[in-house]
């Protein structure tokens, strides 16, 4: 989170110190030819037009609500954070919002980023509204919504006693700073994650209050962008503004009123954009999470205008960070920046203990679906499956749904997590949006049939056609899916079974117990096009093999894998206490451990042996052997991902 005009946190500032900014750091040529010809005239010199366009997806997300969650490790994680979102009560997530609009409230406020005197306070409100949609589509889940109705009725009254449209939990003097570019830390952030609640709420619930709130939000907005002149809006838009672009071209697609677009175009950060459409990586000295979502609005912005412009922000952006600017989690940022120029990982890495910001990896996932939906590559879903089992499922502690601010990769680190009630980072109110949504991906569809992404228990139901899916899968623990066909009366359609790029060769896939003459290669699909009845099945293998990541910029610091699992060692408990693993955000610090390194004689099976239980493996032959378990499920240890290797990869 950015705290300041231009600058961040006090761990990102002191880092970015020592990491000034690259003045053109260019792609390289391999990157040219992906991404075609660098244009030698910045694309958003002038005042930008908008013109309504939508854009013809290729592909698009079953409705949540047409896929269901089956018992698997997901499933706890929904439920685990179902408990967490229960446990929260409607008067004091509103609590700052009616003190602000003079209204009475006898709840108790809550601590950390929601303590009253927080500037940031009310954002987690936002994303709670948010999660509660997303949870009663994903769930059927009657008392979140009831719950989120409530509080949306609440909130309506605090616009009311306002006036003219505007709502927030803080006073209004924060815009006056703003304006005047003193220090305040991101209205705009704040009451744009209230702006997507309520747009959640509309669109997921049927809530038409919300939408009326948020109209009213997006008025405000509107007139008091309008009031300033462009130069002094794009200095305005050095403090962070969350996705204020994306939420107000979403509105526009929803109202079919381009008022909303054109309000959105005033959040379009030109010294940001102008580079990546160049095609340009001059990300270094960036707040990582500051800038991820305005790139969310630039791909909104290209599906209702067809502005090749914003595609190109958006489609170079995502190739920019997962192949130079990404760990082998798949998690970005360092010290919440881009410190190091690109593919410099390793000197980012030791640049802070404060490694992966997981607000960044929501955020990345929900581009990536984006960018998948106009490509159907699947590809796009290798990066999004490796983020989700090693980064997402790993950062929600069991039982308690409490979640994380940083992912460290720093070597002897261990997972910290927020309090009940007292801390509200901004990874907390992505945290309860992210754990309510786990099936939005597994499945897709086009015109001919259907897309199976993800390797996770879960059923479609494709009530237009009929069809019923079930995947049955214990995947990753068993290297295999199954999926069971259900439908009202034969129906031929496209089934497409993503062929994950970490396998080794075409994985052998059965269709009702005969396994067939062809397949697919790793990195594509498998298209089974044929009549399906009740009673077809599919199986699937998905063989695993260890293999070894290293850091660009250093071939001996390397990461262990097993298929897209990220294996992490097991380094003890000796030194953790309650304070350090439920805590303020993570470690500052770290006190020393005494981490070994290894010596490779060939390949990662000649060093490192399974353990003699599933996804456990042990090395052999060193100084020091280290057990190594997947990242997602080492809890109050302290781990290691990265290891100094010498001898053979």
């Amino acid at each position: 989170m950015n705290n300041t005009p231009g600058l961040t946190r006090r761990a990102f500032a002191a880092a970015a110190a020592s990491a000034p900014l690259l003045t053109a750091q260019q792609t390289t040529p391999a990157e040219q030819q992906r991404h075609g010809t660098m244009a030698e005239v910045p694309p958003f010199q002038e005042t930008l037009a908008f013109a309504r366009k939508d854009v013809a997806l290729r592909v698009q997300p079953f409705p949540m609500t047409q896929v269901r969650l089956l018992p698997g490790a997901l499933k706890e994680a929904e439920e685990w954070n179902r408990g967490y979102m229960h446990r929260l009560p409607a008067d004091r997530l509103v609590h700052n919002f009616r003190i602000n609009a003079g209204l009475p409230s006898t709840a108790s406020p809550f601590g950390g980023w929601e303590e009253p005197k927080c500037e940031l306070r009310g954002h987690f409100t936002g994303h709670y509204l948010s999660a509660a949609a997303l949870l009663y589509a994903s769930t059927g889940d009657n008392d979140i919504k009831a719950k989120g109705d409530q509080m949306v009725a609440d909130l309506a009254q605090c616009q009311q006693k306002l006036g003219g449209g505007y709502l927030s939990a803080f006073p209004a003097e924060f815009w006056d700073r703003l304006d005047a570019r003193k220090k305040v830390w991101a209205p705009f952030y704040t009451i744009h994650k209230v702006m997507a609640g309520m747009l959640d709420m509309y669109q997921l619930t049927g809530n038409q209050q919300a939408l009326k709130v948020l109209e009213g939000m997006s008025e405000w907005a509107d007139q008091w962008t309008a009031s300033k002149s462009e130069a002094h809006m794009q200095d305005i838009l050095g403090t962070e503004y969350g996705g204020m672009n994306d939420v107000l071209y979403n509105l526009a697609a929803v109202t079919n009123n381009d008022r909303w677009a054109r309000a959105g175009d005033r959040f379009t950060k030109k010294r940001f954009f102008n580079p990546l459409a160049l095609r340009r990586d001059e990300l270094r000295g960036l707040h990582s999470n500051t800038h991820i979502p305005q790139v969310i609005g630039a791909a909104r912005r290209y599906e209702i205008s067809g502005d090749m412009r914003f595609h190109d922000v958006a489609d170079f952006f995502w190739y920019a960070i997962t192949n130079g600017r990404s760990y082998v989690t798949g998690g970005t940022s360092s010290g919440e920046g881009w410190l190091a120029p690109p593919r410099m990982l390793a000197a980012e890495l030791k640049r802070s203990v404060d490694t992966a910001e997981c607000c960044c990896a929501y955020n990345m996932l929900k581009l990536t679906r984006q960018l998948y939906s106009w490509s159907a590559d699947p590809r796009l879903f290798d990066y999004y499956e490796r983020v989700l089992l090693n980064h997402r499922l790993g950062t929600i502690r069991p039982q308690s749904g409490a979640t994380m601010y940083y992912l460290s990769h720093t070597p002897g680190a261990w997972k910290t997590f927020g309090t009940e009630d007292k801390s509200f980072w901004c990874c907390t109110g992505t945290g309860v949006e992210e754990y309510a949504k786990l099936n939005d991906s597994i499945y897709w569809r086009d015109n001919e049939g259907i897309y199976v992404n993800l390797f996770i228990p879960s059923e479609l139901n494709w009530s237009e056609k009929g069809f019923r899916l079930r995947q049955e899968t214990k995947f990753p623990e068993q290297p295999r899916t199954g999926l069971a066909v259900s439908a009202d009366k034969p129906v031929r359609l496209a089934l497409r079974l993503r062929i994950p790029s970490w396998l080794d060769a075409s994985p052998t896939v059965r269709v009702n117990g005969k396994p067939l003459e062809v397949s697919a290669a790793p990195g594509s699909y498998l298209a089974l096009t044929r009549v399906w009845n009740t009673g077809d099945r599919i199986e699937m293998d998905l063989p695993m093999q260890l293999h070894i990541e290293a850091m660009p910029d250093d071939p001996t610091l390397q990461a262990v894998l097993y298929g897209p699992l990220v294996l992490a060692g097991d380094l003890g408990a000796e030194g953790l206490t309650e304070t350090m693993i439920i805590g303020p955000g993570g470690p500052e610090k770290m006190p020393p451990v005494e981490l070994p390194s290894f010596r490779a004689s060939g390949g990662p099976a000649s060093w490192i042996k399974p353990a003699g239980k599933p996804l456990t493996f042990r090395t052999a032959g060193q100084q020091k052997d280290v057990t190594l378990v997947p990242l997602n499920g080492i809890f109050d240890r302290r781990y290691s991902i990265y290891w100094q290797v010498s001898g053979a990869a």
